[in-house]
């Protein structure tokens, strides 16, 4: 299996920029590309990657996105003066000229092919192309947004063709909406393109009717153009992870993609110029390592805008550091998405829902229910838009002149053990791992606790001992020594209530314990909120006792791998990511039904959590479960799931009742504005 992150960089793309006064251009600089690259450096992380050396783009290659006459009149700018130059670029859009300019683009190209050549090929696994120019704004015919030519796009038809790619995601979080890359494919159902953009009700650069939410493609092409547009500046880190819990990864696990690109913009991190937003650095390694669970892992992200070059140099180390499998940074004060992003959610989400299964119990937007379409239509027809404008434009310069200011991410550290196994004295250990060694032997008096709590008369050794690991391995995780560990144990329910106990005796952190099966959970574990139980199980769903026992019930249980999906990403993610939890306990009950693959991408998506910090307990007798368990707890990609049918009818119409009844304590869970709540609360009182 492939390993590695490949870092593509070469200084010569820094050798060009603006030659004249341009207030719209001038952020764009070379030292966008050097800081980041030097923070690379310096956090020792460009050491750790597989070096790629970049090469130019052939013509040929430019052609895949780009129409000849295009190609043929860029390549005279290199012979132009520089009034030739300014000439040139006032045909296009926010963009600028220079003698070396397509020198550059044409390495930029040929860095980011250099990528899709190292992933596919298996030299390694995922990796970065630090580029300039940037390329998602570039069209067929013209250059656009600081951009000449559109260098995913590129890539991405550069897949299909070289590798027989037969679907492409694309992720474009960059602030501006990519419309380069949408027009590319917007007929093509082959190519799947999400982007979120600061839009404004079309306010905001590039001010297209065609980057709002009821834009999702033509033809054969309809339902795979996805746009999340912003409608207000502000945005943080429950608004982006909502999005990807309620929008972007259900939809991306019934497309199934082999390939993911990231049009890796940092302009919607906080402080930047451009976006105005206020998402942290460190939420791009959460984004990252959701993406990765897609496509066996292969993952190529590119770099697009980012214009504070202290947020861009943090966000790309964050990226690159999650590419390399390092744990991602603890999680914290996550809430609900704010209402201006729960309206865009909402409205995405009802688009397209003709169009994908994952969908098609969303609440359609209430007729009252302004669009952005509608809303801008009627600031003309009440005359307030030039107010409003005035008005933006006030805020936007009160907070260019307002420093901004936010915690550098925490170093991520991993602990020097990655994984511990407590197996059986006669079972191999898998690759990578290490048998868990208690540093102290037991004392009398936990010996003596478990045997009155978890056994009744006289206790057997080897079940005695098989707790006495689980313990050890908890202690392990509590004082950084391992990452996570995995337990085959004798009696799954019993290791699984010692667990709990000893977290709720003697952890200071919470634990979130995700039971997959249909055994019985005591009320107790989670009666004081150290404990948040998340079941997923074919049991008849009971009254929600407590906002920290969460069962979902699944008619098939875990077998309906549509359906389990489902459960994990709309339920189970939001509600994890926001109680943040320290320690994850995963359980495997005994016939639970879950497929290797399944269990794969659970075991993967859980990793964002905790730092890491994850313990597996499987039954024995599921000896066959601990190499897949084991290669998913070290960061091995999961394997993918192939695209995803449709979950059954009744299965989803519980899971959005659970979830309008949970969304009330739980903020993330919610996917809906204030006034489309009031219409799931009426069906729900009808039902």
């Amino acid at each position: 299996m492939s390993s590695g992150t490949a870092l593509v960089y070469d200084e010569e793309m820094t050798r060009y920029k603006l030659l004249w006064v341009d207030p719209a251009c001038k952020i764009e600089v070379p030292e966008r590309l050097t800081v980041s690259h030097t923070a690379l450096q310096e956090e020792g992380l460009a050491e750790r990657c597989v070096s790629v050396p970049i090469r130019q783009a052939t013509d040929a290659e430019i052609l895949l996105a780009h129409s000849v006459e295009y190609l043929e009149a860029v390549k005279k700018t290199p012979h132009m003066s520089l009034d030739e130059l300014r000439t040139f670029t006032q045909q296009y859009g926010d963009v600028y000229f220079h003698p070396n300019i397509y020198h550059c683009a044409k390495l930029a190209i040929g860095a980011t092919l250099q990528l899709v050549d190292s992933v596919m090929t298996g030299k390694v696994r995922n990796g970065m192309a630090l580029v300039r120019p940037p390329g998602h704004h570039s069209q067929r015919s013209a250059a656009n947004g600081f951009c000449v030519f559109n260098n995913v796009a590129i890539a991405a038809h550069y897949a299909k063709k070289q590798y027989d790619i037969k679907r492409v995601l694309i992720v474009d979080w960059d602030v501006h909406h990519g419309q380069g890359v949408q027009f590319a494919f917007e007929d093509d159902p082959s190519v799947l393109y999400f982007s979120w953009h600061r839009y404004e009700h079309q306010g905001f650069w590039p001010n297209l009717r065609e980057s709002d939410y009821d834009s999702v493609g033509k033809e054969k092409g309809a339902g795979f153009n996805i746009n999340v547009p912003w409608n207000k500046v502000g945005m943080e880190n429950s608004d982006y992870l909502s999005v990807f819990f309620h929008v972007l990864l259900p939809i991306a696990y019934e497309f199934s993609p082999d390939l993911v690109f990231v049009c890796a913009g940092f302009d919607s991190a906080i402080g930047d110029p451009e976006g105005h937003m206020c998402a942290t650095p460190d939420i791009f390694a959460h984004l990252t390592h959701l993406l990765k669970s897609l496509a066996g892992g292969k993952l190529c992200a590119v770099l697009e805008g980012g214009y504070n070059l202290t947020s861009l140099a943090q966000s790309v180390c964050q990226t690159v550091q999650t590419l390399l499998g390092d744990p991602a940074p603890q999680t914290s004060e996550l809430n609900g998405p704010c209402e201006s992003a729960l309206e865009s959610i909402q409205c995405v989400r009802s688009a397209h829902k003709p169009y994908w299964a994952c969908l098609k119990h969303t609440v359609a937007p209430p007729v009252s229910e302004p669009s952005t379409k509608r809303c801008k239509l009627a600031e003309k027809e009440e005359g307030v838009q030039a107010e409003g404008s005035q008005k933006e434009e006030g805020d936007g310069q009160k907070a260019e002149e307002e420093e901004v200011v936010w915690m550098k991410p925490p170093s991520r550290l991993a602990p020097p053990v990655h994984t511990e196994v407590a197996l059986p004295a006669d079972l191999e250990v898998p690759d990578r791992c290490d048998r868990v060694r208690s540093s102290l032997a037991p004392t009398l008096e936990i010996l003596q606790r478990l045997r009155d709590n978890f056994f009744e008369g006289s206790a057997e050794e080897d079940a005695l001992m098989s707790l006495c690991s689980v313990i050890a391995l908890f202690e392990k995780m509590k004082k950084q020594e391992i990452r996570n560990g995995l337990a085959l144990v004798p009696d799954v329910s019993v290791a699984m209530l010692c667990a709990a106990q000893h977290a709720r005796m003697s952890l200071t952190n919470r634990l979130l314990l995700v039971y997959l099966g249909d055994g019985e959970i005591p009320t107790y574990v989670t009666e004081d909120g150290k404990a948040l139980v998340v079941q997923i199980s074919t049991k008849e769903p009971e009254e929600q006792k407590s906002r920290y026992q969460v069962s979902v019930s699944l008619l098939k249980g875990c077998s309906d791998v549509a359906g389990l999906m489902q459960a994990v990403l709309c339920l189970l993610l939001p509600l994890a990511y926001e109680y943040d939890p320290g320690l994850v306990l995963l359980v495997r009950g005994p016939g639970s039904g879950v497929g290797k693959a399944a269990w794969a991408q659970i075991t993967s998506l859980l990793q964002g959590l905790a730092q890491g910090h994850t313990l597996a307990l499987l039954q024995e007798g599921e000896e066959e479960a601990v190499g897949t368990t084991a290669a998913s707890l070290l960061g091995d990609p999961a394997p993918s799931l192939g695209p995803l049918g449709a979950p059954l009818p009744e299965d989803m119409e519980a899971m959005e009742r659970l979830r309008q009844r949970l969304q009330t304590h739980w903020g993330l869970l919610q996917n809906a504005a204030a006034k489309g709540k009031e219409v799931e609360e009426k069906g729900q009182n009808q039902d």
